[in-house]
């Protein structure tokens, strides 16, 4: 089996270059929900996105303000983004069977960062796109203030590149706190590739960390897109 060959723990293996073909439920939520969602009522557009590989394991890192992000990311780039939820969500039997068909996957509650880094691993290795959040949670600026190393760990372990990617406006349209969301528009700019840290040194994961971050928070300077043009 090509997982057992290329398991997350011996670190930068040769990555899948293959991609997971899209579910059927996951188009049904991506083009019947999130589509008018993100496109109609938030008047979404995407910059950037020819950026973004079409194939392979890849880490989508972006910045988070509110729980619009990772449907809006799964959507507005054009493949699945596996990103990790609470194990409790995959109780839920529906909501399990839809998260899961969207790449979702569990992660137990105080379980240590181990077994969710070995879990993105393996998904990475599969080929899907990886979601990570580099704050780790939603930030009132929407800005990326305190950068964790995960998403360089995660990339030194498997070899694979990192997306960056700036979700402008989002902590506007569903402010942390809120209930209803306000209509203001939310783009995406897509950044270049930054290539994996060589090693898991602590001062090679913190260097492409600050890379990450100067690279999102530079594209959330530079504000709404105003004329697109992938």
């Amino acid at each position: 089996m090509i997982l057992e060959k290329f398991r997350a723990s011996e670190g930068n293996e040769k990555i899948n270059t293959n991609r997971p073909r899209p579910s059927f439920v996951y188009l049904c939520v991506s083009y019947l929900l999130v589509f008018p969602v993100f496109r109609l009522l938030f008047r979404g557009q995407t910059k950037g996105i020819s950026n973004l590989p079409k194939t392979g394991g890849v880490v989508v890192v972006s910045n988070h303000g509110s729980h619009l992000d990772p449907p809006i990311l799964g959507h507005a780039l054009g493949r699945p983004v596996a990103f990790m939820a609470k194990s409790e969500l995959f109780r839920v039997p529906i909501l399990s069977f839809i998260i899961s068909a969207c790449g979702a996957y569990p992660v137990k509650r105080g379980a240590g960062d181990r077994e969710a880094l070995r879990t993105a691993s393996n998904r990475l290795i599969e080929g899907w796109a990886t979601g990570v959040f580099l704050d780790g949670t939603r930030q009132e600026n929407g800005k990326v203030n305190e950068p964790k190393s995960g998403a360089a760990l995660l990339a030194a372990r498997t070899g694979c590149p990192i997306l960056p990617v700036a979700i402008v406006n989002s902590h506007r349209a569903f402010p942390k706190g809120s209930f209803l969301p306000r209509f203001v528009s939310i783009h995406l700019k897509v950044g270049e590739l930054i290539q994996a840290p060589l090693t898991r040194k602590r001062e090679d994961l913190t260097s492409t960390t600050k890379e990450i971050q100067l690279a999102i928070n530079s594209m959330l300077d530079k504000g709404l897109i105003k004329k697109i043009s992938n």
